[in-house]
């Protein structure tokens, strides 16, 4: 076989968690040496702890620590490396550890160890409310104190300038200037006691979840990728869709979706998948910028498409008090409307700019790369079905891991685990650890803040006060402060911010809990691809050598899409497959939408499938186009009380204006075609 794609096809992809998960971007510090071999103790003490909470082992001696107990060891062993491999500024030496990381690594250990000691005393004397002795407070107030700079590490001065005034905010609750944030006050020694030693606050929803789930998904998408499972997906989709129009594009979408599914991180999809194919589409026609905005969107998806997703639907699920099963059936349709979206779209660009697909003779056989990766299928069908049939979502990522350690080093021919293998795995598992800890229990304090002050219910009124009792006016007002946190939080932070500020106000709506924290998660995820932050996008400008910032724009028409789709599910909860018997409705509209989509990607992109090249309508173009986003959006839209029309009257306006402009673009190819004919 010659040097082409195909060639390239045969892929040793990175491993997908080599960096941390939320901000691959960011200065980080390879430990070596004995803080190497910390770092990967710990790590594995983590992941013991995590199995033998889950599964009742007692540690095999009889003893279950509380809850609060497993939290804080959790915090004990992963927090303080975050000063080890988060350097404090860009100063900071990469190559070695100096004294002060050193002083607050020995600084949070310490207050984790005492307070761990003294809660279970805590819980029995309701401590978290009062009484508790000043040696408490002191170490509580330590420990307030390296979790804002953890936080600052970890995602960045816009997440600790947006969480820490809350998290003083119940010392001047009282203070007339606050407006509708006025609520109960609290001393420095009630607020310090409340957020170190209650479950609403540090030892709250973000880190619960962390403990209850988000390990062993961990564990499992590190596991998947470092037995080979990227160049598995790889090959497979450009077995599958190599020949499609546009088809390096559309194996881009097929491999950056399937690699999502397990790993949950946006820009490690990225940065594997992109590395492959990004140049194969430069190579068979896209330009650079479209190239990698195609990437991005794709790998946008990563916290989107279940079964894994991200660290946030592991909240969503710990703040709706549901499995995160639910949350994960969910994230079906609006995650299949989203990559149906985006397949549109590239076909839709292939096909006004005459792109073909790859020839088969240089793509890989479908059934040779089923061969050879055949048990990563059994292992995710394993790991669905423990998720749905069974409900076992905190135990089914550890049986899935230990059938796919067991069945690589049986059947994989280049892949078998070593000794070696080991340490690296529990290494990046490590790294990945301790980011997730430093941003999900300094932003825990946000929600303990709200907590403390009781202000949530009234806050909640107001925000329906000035909207007007306006549904789509609020969720206008949502959307919006959504990215526009989004832009300097990371998607959990974003997430919990306002599924504390907003969700209630939403809810009092009347609007389905499952539908307004999704809508949440979806605009507070949108920053990834948008300017100007938009790190998704800039991470694959950078393998593209595009423009940075045009590949992000390129990106937000790109996945455009997906600004919509929130509305979608929002107005008709079946599309999250909630409310009596929604399979059917949820068919249907999702049916709706689809063809909608379909209007909406062929005005985009200037080619409408079934009418061909929308420049055959010479000046009529643009309105044609507009008229295909308009009409399709309000075809895939579903009616609601909030835009003050039924189903049927959406569709029917909808249908008013496709038709036209599908007609008139129907009948001036034909026009086009019966001239070239004549010619």
């Amino acid at each position: 076989m010659t040097a082409t794609p195909a060639k390239r096809v045969e892929f040793e992809d990175p491993h997908v968690h080599a960096g941390p998960a939320e901000a691959e971007t960011m200065r980080v510090r390879t430990l070596t040496g004995f803080w190497r071999w910390a770092l990967i103790v710990m790590t594995a003490l983590t992941i013991f702890l995590c199995i033998n909470q889950q599964f009742g082992l007692r540690f095999f001696v009889g003893f279950t620590p509380l809850n609060t107990e497993y939290f804080y060891l959790l915090i004990l062993f992963m927090l303080p490396f975050t000063f080890l491999i988060f350097p404090g500024s860009e100063k900071a030496p990469l190559d070695r550890v100096p004294w002060y990381d050193v002083a607050l690594f020995v600084a949070t250990a310490a207050s984790a160890i005492h307070l761990m000691f003294y809660i279970r005393k805590a819980a029995e004397l309701g401590w978290e409310f009062g009484g508790a002795p000043w040696q408490l407070i002191w170490s509580g107030g330590a420990m307030w104190a390296v979790l804002m700079e953890a936080l600052r590490r970890t995602g960045g001065w816009s997440l600790l300038l947006s969480v820490f005034p809350f998290t003083v905010y119940p010392l001047f609750a009282e203070w007339r200037g606050l407006g509708p944030l006025r609520g109960n006050q609290s001393t420095f020694e009630q607020a310090t006691a409340y957020h170190v030693l209650s479950t609403e606050s540090l030892l709250g929803i973000p880190i619960q979840a962390f403990a209850d789930t988000v390990i062993g998904f961990l564990v499992f998408g590190t596991a998947l990728m470092m037995t080979g499972a990227g160049k598995f997906f790889i090959n497979l989709s450009f077995a599958l869709c190599g020949t499609f129009r546009g088809g390096a594009a559309q194996v881009c979408i097929f491999a950056s979706g399937m690699l999502g599914m397990m790993s949950g991180s946006i820009v490690s999809n990225v940065l594997t998948a992109g590395t492959m194919t990004i140049p194969v589409m430069k190579k068979t026609g896209f330009r650079a910028s479209y190239a990698g905005a195609i990437e991005a969107c794709a790998s946008t998806g990563a916290v989107l498409a279940p079964p894994v997703m991200g660290a946030t639907a592991f909240v969503i699920a710990q703040f709706l008090n549901v499995s995160y099963a639910e949350v994960a059936v969910a994230a079906i349709i609006p995650a299949l409307l989203y990559y149906v979206g985006l397949f549109m779209q590239v076909d839709a660009y292939a096909a006004r700019h005459g792109l073909k697909g790859l020839p088969r003779e240089e793509l890989p056989s479908v059934w040779e790369t089923v061969k050879e990766g055949w048990y990563y299928v059994f292992v995710i069908v394993l790991l669905v079905v423990m998720l749905l049939h069974f409900k076992r979502e905190s135990h089914a990522p550890f049986y899935a891991t230990a059938l796919l350690l067991v069945l690589n080093q049986l059947f994989s021919k280049d892949r078998k685990w070593s000794g070696k293998t080991v340490l690296q795995f529990l290494e990046v598992n490590g790294r990945t650890f301790v980011e997730l800890v430093g941003i999900l229990a300094g932003c825990g304090l946000l929600i303990g803040a709200f907590s403390m002050t009781g202000v949530i219910s009234s806050l909640a009124n107001d925000l329906l006060l000035i909207a007007g009792s306006n549904t789509l006016l609020l969720l206008i007002m949502c959307a919006i402060t959504s990215l526009v946190l989004g832009l300097g939080l990371t998607t959990t932070a974003c997430y919990i911010f306002l599924a504390i500020l907003v969700g209630p106000a939403l809810e009092k709506m009347g609007l389905n809990k499952m539908a307004v924290h999704m809508f949440i998660f979806y605009w507070g995820m949108l920053s990834s691809i948008t300017p100007p932050v938009a790190i998704a996008s800039f991470a694959a400008a950078g393998i593209a050598g595009a423009p940075a910032m045009k590949t992000g724009w390129e990106s937000m028409w790109v996945g455009s899409i997906i600004y919509f789709i929130p509305f979608f599910f929002v107005f008709n909860e079946a599309l999250v497959l909630q409310g009596p018997s929604p399979w059917v409705p949820a068919i249907l509209l999702t049916a709706a939408a689809a063809l909608g989509t379909l209007c909406i990607c062929g005005g985009i992109q200037g080619y409408q499938v079934g009418a061909g090249d929308l420049r055959r309508c010479g000046p009529l173009e643009w309105p044609v186009r507009v008229a295909l986003v308009v009409g399709g959006l309000l075809f895939a839209t579903p009616g609601d009380e909030a835009i003050g029309m039924t189903d049927m009257q959406v569709k029917g306006l909808g249908l008013a204006i496709l038709l036209p402009a599908f007609l008139l673009a129907f009948w001036r190819a034909r026009v086009a075609s019966a001239a070239t004919s004549r010619a």
